[in-house]
């Protein structure tokens, strides 16, 4: 029996070519992006570790050892993405799978944010997730086949209070997945794929200095995640490809009937922000005596 929280548990049941095919993941110093660089090198694919960590990304690159390897890479840079993707073809002869994972929250109220700060994280958010989509399909085109795979967040599919920036942000980033996966089909493509990926809120570095950020409950008003339970769901993807993923369902399910119902929200609305910031406080206690994660 596998291990569901173990990334590299799981084993592939798709057929790679004989060749060992490269996978490109963003954002993989940390987190996430580190979880599922370790689950695909276990896969037994050539994993270009890219971030704008050099320290920490080189580090995990030694760590996986074999084909592995490291490149500084910023997502808001569209011809570097480009270049990335040139890069993992030449080395082995295919571009497999793209991870776009990068990604960035600042919460606070929109009116109150500086005009850098939505601008940021929209050119990280949505244009990084468009830059890395539209590199790795030029080479996944022309192989006729690859998968890639968006990191959005379930903020993609309702607007988050003291969020409302990062999920604007995310509302474009999964608009363009489903776009440009309804336009491949449209346009006879059927071998390469795109998912989004919606997962509640997962503890990594770019939450862990909002306990005390009341802008921020949104992040931990649901089922908070580790890399460790959502790293395997996503892999699980390339193996039966889906066009969106939220983790867990159930969460997904809710956010969609609230968004379909804004009246009713803004009158839940006092109740779901007291129960954000209960469970907000709640996960900073356990996490300062050592019970969680």
């Amino acid at each position: 029996m596998t291990d569901a929280t173990n990334p590299t548990a799981l084993r592939p049941r798709a057929k790679y070519p004989a060749r060992v095919a490269s996978a490109v993941v963003t954002g993989a110093a940390s987190g996430l992006g580190r979880a599922l660089a370790q689950g695909l090198a276990a896969r037994g694919l050539a994993v270009e570790v890219t971030d704008i960590d050099v320290e920490a990304g080189q580090a995990l690159s030694a760590e996986l050892g074999g084909d592995a390897r490291f490149s500084p890479l910023d997502v808001r840079d569209a011809d570097a993405c480009r270049r990335m993707a040139a890069a993992a073809v030449e080395r082995t002869g295919s571009l497999q799978v793209w991870v776009n994972n990068a990604g960035i929250l600042i919460p606070g109220l929109a009116w109150e944010q500086d005009a850098a700060t939505p601008r940021t994280m929209l050119e990280v958010n949505a244009a990084g997730t468009m830059n890395g989509t539209i590199a790795a399909l030029e080479p996944m085109l022309k192989a006729g086949g690859g998968h890639i795979v968006n990191v959005i967040s379930l903020a993609g599919l309702i607007a988050a209070p003291g969020e409302v920036s990062y999920a604007a942000s995310k509302h474009a980033a999964i608009a363009f997945t489903l776009g440009t996966l309804f336009d491949l089909r449209r346009a006879g493509v059927r071998d390469v794929h795109l998912s989004a990926v919606c997962p509640d809120g997962i503890w990594t570095p770019m939450l862990e200095g909002m306990l005390d950020d009341p802008n921020a409950a949104s992040s931990f008003s649901g089922t908070l995640l580790t890399p460790e339970q959502v790293a395997p769901r996503i892999l699980a993807l390339l193996d039966r490809p889906r066009p969106i993923l939220t983790i867990p369902r159930w969460r997904g399910a809710v956010l969609r009937l609230l968004d379909a119902f804004p009246s009713l929200t803004i009158r839940l609305l006092p109740w779901l922000v007291r129960d954000a910031e209960r469970r907000q406080r709640r996960c900073k206690r356990a996490i300062a005596s050592g019970r969680w994660p």
